[in-house]
């Protein structure tokens, strides 16, 4: 593996499984010194442990908790280079805008979008310190498109990480810290999984609109987020990065 990483310091929220846990992989091992960040202890420090890396239990939606990650991974390692915003929630309740009740909006958008405003918040003034930084803000491609089988908080939550992370790829530009969005279509992650168990329905009417014909591996989605994180992406900032099958690119997709 090209060591494109090697030296730096990496913070991913949702390290522990997922996107995430396949992010952590990928950024060892190209060299970086990982911080993985989640909510549950024992697959956090697994993750952690597997990569000889720092395992920090935090809920990301407690601003304290998340200053203090970000405090924590320099007070180890001396600075940060890279922070992958990448946690984030699903749950079945969010559902059509008829039926999802205010708890349920409120609930994802607290977890998938005031979280990434926190990491962004105690992340960059860092990455002043250092002089540069690569963000990268984990949104969708519902952020893009819309979906008749809503699920109208995490579509919404996705929108706003997509623009807040454009904005601060603008204002932080010429201080060396970009900013970029990534927007994964549907990938084979537990969360899916179970989603798509409860209601196979729903997987198929989403499956037929990717070009593709499946949904991606999460180790695909790492590989983008390594590339965001590199110096590969140095003239890349305030993107919709969409690795998404062709979805977002397809009118009628081949039989």
């Amino acid at each position: 593996m090209v060591q494109r990483l090697e030296g730096r310091v990496a913070v991913v929220t949702g390290g522990g499984s997922g996107i995430g846990l396949a992010t952590v992989r990928r950024f060892a091992s190209e060299g970086a010194k990982v911080v993985v960040a989640d909510l549950e202890p024992a697959t956090g420090k697994a993750a952690a442990d597997e990569m000889g890396g720092l395992f920090v239990q935090v809920d990301v939606t407690e601003e304290e908790q998340v200053k203090a990650l970000f405090q924590t991974t320099v007070d180890t390692y001396g600075k940060l280079d890279v922070a992958f915003n990448n946690a984030g929630i699903s749950p079945p309740d969010d559902d059509s805008i008829l039926t999802t009740g205010i708890e349920a909006w409120e609930r994802v958008q607290k977890v998938n979008l005031t979280s990434v405003y926190l990491c962004c918040k105690y992340a960059i003034p860092h990455m002043q310190a250092n002089g540069k930084g690569s963000i990268i803000n984990t949104a969708s491609f519902v952020a893009t498109m819309g979906a008749a089988t809503s699920q109208i908080s995490y579509t919404a939550s996705k929108g706003g990480v997509l623009a807040m992370s454009r904005e601060l790829g603008v204002q932080f530009a010429r201080e060396g810290i970009r900013v970029n969005a990534l927007s994964p279509g549907p990938v084979n992650t537990p969360l899916l999984q179970e989603l798509f168990a409860k209601d196979p329905e729903r997987a198929a009417r989403r499956l037929v609109h990717v070009p593709l014909g499946r949904f991606a591996e999460p180790e695909e989605i790492a590989a983008a987020v390594a590339f965001l994180a590199s110096d590969d992406s140095s003239f890349m900032t305030a993107s919709n990065f969409l690795v998404d099958g062709g979805i977002a690119g397809a009118y009628v997709t081949p039989l």
